[in-house]
């Protein structure tokens, strides 16, 4: 099997995997916080224009489809991070990162607001958004020049930064809120990722 022809597999499935949640979400939105437990697995799928034996080679459960967005993007959190310039500092090189994986594009206000107040949902978007930690971490590692099976350092701002982006999601959903997404977001990393640390590596510990 040709290179191109595993890329286009993989995108496809990509697009399914993607469908899907869209899908899961719109269905949850419909029905409120309350009502999840009247999204089911056939109405899902068939919103998305696949068997219900395809989603479930896709997802385990509801919980799973309706985040998989917010999965997905955390995992690429490493790869942002990697894709800044080298010598960019440290609380720079965080911030831009994280504001462009988590606002290209903007969440959807109204399904954001669905998850976090469906103690299910958010319960999975907490695993989810803890994704970002593992990949982040080591990345955090290799552009300090860290250990992280020796410095506690990654492992914690990569935590803390996974913290600041749940904070900045309910607080961009308080009522009245007009702010965008990045500019809560930016402020919640400012708290979590100090300039004075920019630079630091186990040495200067």
């Amino acid at each position: 099997m040709s290179e191109d022809t595993m890329d286009l597999r993989t995108r496809n499935k990509q697009a399914t995997r993607e469908a899907i949640s869209r899908a899961a979400l719109r269905l949850a939105v419909e029905q409120g916080p309350g009502g999840l437990a009247l999204v089911r697995v056939h109405d899902i799928a068939e919103a998305a224009g696949v068997s219900p034996r395809t989603y479930n080679n896709y997802f385990s459960s509801r919980e799973e489809a309706i985040c998989a967005f917010q999965a997905d993007q955390s995992k690429r959190a490493g790869q942002a991070l990697r894709a800044r310039p080298a010598d960019e500092p440290l609380d720079q090189a965080v911030i831009a990162a994280m504001i462009e994986l988590y606002t290209d594009p903007e969440p959807d206000r109204a399904g954001l607001r669905m998850i976090m107040s469906t103690p299910e949902l958010e319960g999975e978007a907490l695993k989810a958004f803890s994704m970002a930690e593992g990949p982040l971490a080591e990345a955090i590692a290799m552009r300090t020049g860290t250990d992280p099976a020796r410095d506690l350092f990654p492992a914690v701002m990569a935590a803390a930064v996974a913290g600041a982006v749940r904070v900045a999601g309910r607080h961009w959903l308080e009522a009245g809120n007009a702010e965008s997404f990045a500019a809560v977001l930016r402020r919640a990393l400012s708290c979590v990722v100090p300039a004075d640390v920019r630079n630091l590596t186990t040495k200067d510990r």
